[in-house]
């Protein structure tokens, strides 16, 4: 067995794209050798700021040897069949073998074919591989059509500690690697991985990724510890420091006083997003005044210079941020909404201070309904966007929300105001806390409600992996501060009223001119359209362009709005669209806890159910109802029963649906089900109504016994026409008593 070694070694590869680089050299690698049938015992990949490496164990000294059968064409079939056949088998007729299948004599071509030395594979798949690499964006090398992340300056490639042949971008590969820039001199002769790894390690160079994080935080927790401090834990900034340094050394630098009156978030924010320090913090979680940075060299004098250089460039860029956060406070958070007016959220839903104001209302609305502060949720509102013209923000956009809450402290504002100024952007991912203050509750709901109904009523739905607008973070957002708080949100009342609020938006900044389907063109402002219209305003025009009168004008004329209205989109369509995505969200939501999704489709397919606590509620009593024997029966039951009626509708082309005829019973089975479903609907709609939805399913226990004992007794299609249809009726009233609770055809198994 033999071992290979492979390293592509370039200039610097950006730190985002080496983990994934080297996953996915590891993963084509891997798949072209067992395409050609090259087994192995183990592979490992390794990514660095100059080189992605894959070390294999194992492999084969050859392909093994193949030999397969292929079936030709009958010997009396044409000629120019024959030929094809041998054409693509590589035979000739004498190297055929004739069968018999009992139906007549055909051709079978017998291929061999010796495998090949592994080392001649790999010098061909090698070089279509490395092309294949899917780098999120590559270069071009020049006179070549070979694209790459980074300029190529070698490849390392043994088999068993002999160089593979090949050329890759006008490279050849070879034994020679090189160790680090400036800590290392002169090239690297490496034969197998053993000697590969302590070579470069020699040569200042750490190839593993983990042992290089492992090293940056355990010397960064060190270094700290020295002055009284910790660092703040941050893995997506230990994991890009650790692809910038291939010999990481850590070293503390200083924040100048004159800074540390500066929020901590902006502070922290600076240096992790331009210079890529670690932050620190004090013994009761303060932030301090070190700083952690993490250099690339070993220097004489113990990185005192390195230390004095990055302090430098960190009071700069500081200086900026101390001088932004002094002009903002010069202006009050609520003088800012205007200024809203200039900043368009996107081109089809007008500006922001349009969806500030959408948000005011929903806000308000929110509040009343979950025992909310309305003057403060609405207030909350009104301000939560305003420090998207601060400076601050301008310069880090990821600090939205907090540098609110700051300005909004600043200028007097209630603290729950505040809070809910920052909070209403939460959770910003599944690992983000969600408000929990009621106000903050209200706003954030309003924020994702408004962004989830204006962009599915644009048209602007997410497609495959693609979501730009972040609807599906911001339903899954929605739907856990609804679970964790409980907060009873009517979903339809609300779509209805955003759309409404839409449609005006739209209509006054958009629409200039109509034409009637006679052609009559029909100029002016909404009020003077169609006096004669029961509608006024905007909704006589919503009317008649649903009704189909009314078509837009050439849309060259109104700046190519063409999108505006569209007549299949209904308000009631709308709302049947935004549930049915929260529908979608909400069954990802619920995986983890081990909720069935068809039960979910059984619950919203009902229709008319809009808030979400109660459906979760009705959904977890359903889960657990058909886990007990009489819930299973009773599914089984119900199954047999719209299988009799789905067969029979068709074979009378007639629907069973209504009340059946007590009289017409004949069988004490039949009548006990009839009175006992009578019963049960009454009770199940009373308890559904008052959302006692175990006692509901408790209720439908019931019917297990005299369904069972129906199914036993009682022949449904009868040789009597009369009593045939009556029990044909009667398992329609069953299935209708059922669908109370929920849509059981939607439910599995």
């Amino acid at each position: 067995m033999a071992d290979l070694l492979l390293e592509l070694f370039s200039e610097e590869i950006p730190a985002r794209m080496q983990a994934q680089g080297a996953k996915d050299l590891e993963r084509l690698v891997i798949g072209a050798l067992s395409d050609r049938g090259l087994l192995f015992e183990a592979a490992k990949a390794f990514s660095g700021p100059r080189r992605l490496t894959l070390a294999i164990n194992g492999l084969p000294a050859k392909q093994p040897d193949v030999s397969e059968e292929k079936k030709g064409p009958r010997i009396n079939a044409p000629e120019k069949a024959i030929e094809g056949f041998l054409r693509s088998a590589g035979v000739t007729l004498d190297q055929c073998e004739k069968r018999d299948d009992g139906k007549g004599e055909f051709y079978v071509a017998v291929i061999s074919r010796k495998g090949r030395a592994t080392a001649e594979v790999l010098a061909e798949i090698l070089p279509e591989t490395f092309a294949k690499l899917p780098w999120p964006k590559s270069m071009r090398f020049p006179g070549s059509p070979v694209r790459w992340v980074r300029p190529l300056h070698g490849i390392v490639c043994t088999l068993d500690g002999e160089v593979v042949p090949f050329e890759f971008a006008g490279v050849k590969s070879g034994d020679v690697t090189y160790g680090h820039r400036f800590l290392s001199q002169g090239p690297i002769e490496v034969r197998r991985f053993e000697d590969y790894e302590k070579k470069l390690h020699d040569a200042y160079v750490i190839l593993d990724p983990a042992r290089r994080k492992e090293i940056i935080w355990e010397d960064a927790k060190s270094q700290a510890f020295v002055h009284g401090l910790e660092p703040i834990a941050d893995e997506g900034l230990l994991e890009e420091v650790a692809g910038l340094a291939e010999w990481p050394v850590v070293l503390t630098g200083k924040i100048e006083d004159q800074f540390m009156d500066v929020p901590a978030e902006i502070l922290q924010t600076s240096m992790r997003t331009h210079q890529k320090y670690f932050s620190t913090k004090d013994s009761t979680g303060k932030l301090a005044n070190r700083f952690i940075v993490v250099a690339n060299m070993v220097a004489q004098d113990g990185g005192k210079e390195i230390i004095a250089g990055n302090e430098r460039v960190l009071r700069a860029r500081l200086s900026d941020a101390k001088f932004f956060w002094d002009q903002d406070r010069q202006t009050k958070l609520a003088d800012r909404v205007n200024a809203l007016k200039g900043i368009v959220f996107h081109a089809k839903l007008g500006t922001q201070y349009e969806r500030v104001e959408r948000i005011e209302a929903l806000a308000g609305e929110i509040a009343e309904k979950i025992g909310a502060d309305v003057a403060k949720a609405k207030r909350a509102a009104r301000l939560c966007k305003a420090d998207l013209t601060s400076g601050v923000v301008g310069e880090f956009p990821e600090l939205q929300g907090v540098m609110g809450r700051y300005y909004a402290l600043h200028d007097g504002e209630d603290a729950e105001v505040a809070d809910a100024v920052r909070d209403h952007y939460k959770p910003l991912g599944p690992s983000d806390a969600v408000p929990t203050s009621l106000v903050s509750v209200a706003v954030a709901l309003a924020d994702k409600l408004d962004q989830l109904i204006c962009f599915l009523a644009a048209r602007e739905r997410p497609t495959g992996s693609g979501d730009p607008y972040a609807l599906r973070r911001a339903a899954l957002g929605m739907i856990r501060i609804v679970l964790g708080t409980e907060a009873r949100v009517p979903i339809n009342a609300l779509a209805l009223e955003v759309y409404r609020v839409l449609l005006d938006v739209w209509g006054r900044n958009y629409l200039a001119r109509y034409r009637m389907t006679d052609g009559e063109s029909i100029p002016g402002a909404f009020t003077d359209f169609h006096p004669n219209e029961k509608y006024s305003g905007v909704d006589a025009v919503w009317a008649r362009a649903i009704r189909g009168d009314l078509v837009l004008a050439d849309p060259a004329t109104i700046g190519g709005a063409d999108w505006i209205f569209d007549p299949l989109l209904t308000p009631e369509k709308l709302c049947e669209e935004v549930i049915l995505f929260l529908a979608d969200r909400l069954k990802v939501a619920l995986r983890e806890k081990g909720t069935r999704h068809d039960l979910i489709d059984a619950i919203f397919s009902l229709g008319g159910e809009d808030d979400i606590v109660r459906l979760v509620a009705r959904v977890e009593a359903l889960q657990t109802f058909l886990k007990s024997d009489d819930g299973a029966n009773l599914l089984t039951a119900y199954k047999r029963s719209a299988n009799i009626l789905k067969a029979e509708e068709k074979k009378d082309k007639a629907i069973y649906s209504g009340d059946p005829d007590p009289e017409a019973f004949v069988l004490p089975e039949e009548k006990a089900l009839f009175v006992e479903l009578a019963t049960a609907s009454e009770l199940i709609r009373a308890e559904v109504g008052r959302e006692r939805f175990v006692e509901a399913m408790g209720v439908m226990a019931r019917l297990r016994k005299p369904v069972d004992a129906f199914f036993d007794k009682v022949t449904v299609n009868d040789k009597d026409p009369a009593l045939r249809k009556n029990r044909l009726l009667l398992l329609s009233r069953l299935r209708a008593t059922l669908h109370l609770v929920a849509d059981f055809s939607k439910i599995e198994g």
